[in-house]
């Protein structure tokens, strides 16, 4: 399959991170986007990440932000209020992770975001040589060390899975 270009493989390349592109076949009656491409590539889950967004504002006011977990993993969202410093977050609504992202859900790549939000990210990342995420498209993974995904994000790293 060829590999596309997204405003995600953009960012990887002005940033000049070194990266490997994975497309494969994306079925659309799918929802688990990060088993989908763990199938496919023959990859165990818990080195594929999912880019989650989540919403720590009040009733009407959106506060995003982005958290990077293991697709093996649940994501912890009072872990990611603490890291925050807010008291509660949730997952946030579909239309505006969409609309501050520029993906869709299932595409969403920590790169190349149309608002660059705060971003946190798993620490058990950094157990893997490389790991893979949305390349900003639904079937297209991107791998790259965790270094170059934290420097090309500028995302910090944290405990964010549920234990």
């Amino acid at each position: 399959m060829r590999i596309p270009t997204t405003p995600a493989t953009l960012a990887l390349d002005a940033a000049g991170v070194p990266w490997t592109g994975h497309a494969f076949g994306h079925e659309d009656d799918v929802e688990g986007y990060g088993q989908e491409a763990a199938e496919a590539l023959g990859i165990p889950e818990e080195r594929i990440f999912k880019t989650l967004v989540v919403d720590s504002g009040a009733k009407g006011r959106h506060e995003l932000a982005v958290a990077v977990v293991a697709v093996a993993d649940r994501l912890d969202t009072k872990a990611v209020a603490r890291e925050l410093g807010v008291k509660r977050c949730s997952m946030a609504d579909v239309a505006a992770a969409e609309r501050a992202t520029g993906y869709v859900v299932g595409g969403i790549s920590p790169f190349g975001q149309k608002t660059r939000l705060p971003m946190l990210v798993d620490q058990r990342i950094t157990d893997h040589g490389t790991v893979f995420v949305s390349g900003g498209r639904r079937g297209f993974d991107v791998e790259l060390s965790p270094d170059a995904l934290l420097t090309a994000t500028g995302a910090r790293l944290a405990d964010v899975r549920q234990a």
